[in-house]
């Protein structure tokens, strides 16, 4: 009787490999057959469940997003039971900056796949990631309830303060990918303007 096929398994193995390699080499340098050659697999292969680049890179994209999803999770979790907005908060944007391996690789790549959309038609024709307002709608949310539950200054604009934050993170991410500052330096930046919107010292 026939192995039976994983299909769903496949791919994500081969988007893992597509993260591993692009992490070394950098998005614009990795082809299909890199991809192939890191996952052990045929080209064949890899075209088959894929097609083309693009979808194999959005593919790619769609699963480093699942991977922030769980580290945010994951630091939620760590924060103990019921945590407040903040605990949140700090969850969501610690976990985006690079501060080890994974995360590093994170922000390299969402980063790089950002860059190659302004460029690659193909790439720009796709949706970049499903709701690309995601985060910055949880933050508002979040510091609405702050605001509701009198944790967070009444006077600040939760959207405002949620766009700056995510600019923020992203900016001190990208300045500690290029050894501009230190990751403690950057989480300094970040927990000094969360004191000042939830009113701390």
């Amino acid at each position: 009787m026939p192995k039976r096929v994983d299909h769903a398994q496949r791919r994500t193995e081969i988007a893992e490999a597509l993260v591993r390699v692009a992490g070394r080499r950098g998005l614009h340098a990795v082809g299909m057959r890199d991809v192939a050659a890191e996952a052990g697999v045929s080209l064949r292969l890899v075209q088959y469940y894929f097609e083309t680049k693009e979808k194999l890179l959005l593919f790619g994209l769609d699963h480093l997003t699942e991977r922030f999803g769980e580290r945010v999770a994951a630091r939620v979790q760590a924060a103990g039971s019921g945590p407040g907005p903040r605990a949140v908060i700090e969850a969501l944007l610690m976990a985006a900056l690079p501060t080890d391996d994974e995360s590093r690789t994170f922000h390299f790549l969402y980063t790089s796949y950002a860059v190659l959309a302004v460029t690659d038609e193909a790439l720009a024709a796709q949706p970049f990631i499903a709701n690309p307002d995601a985060a910055e709608d949880t933050l508002t949310g979040l510091l609405r309830q702050a605001q509701e539950a009198d944790l967070a200054g009444c006077g600040i604009d939760a959207r405002d303060e949620a766009v700056s934050l995510l600019a923020m993170s992203a900016g001190l991410g990208t300045s500690i990918l290029v050894g501009q500052r230190s990751p403690e330096a950057a989480i300094a930046i970040l927990n000094r303007h969360l004191n000042r919107i939830f009113q701390i010292g």
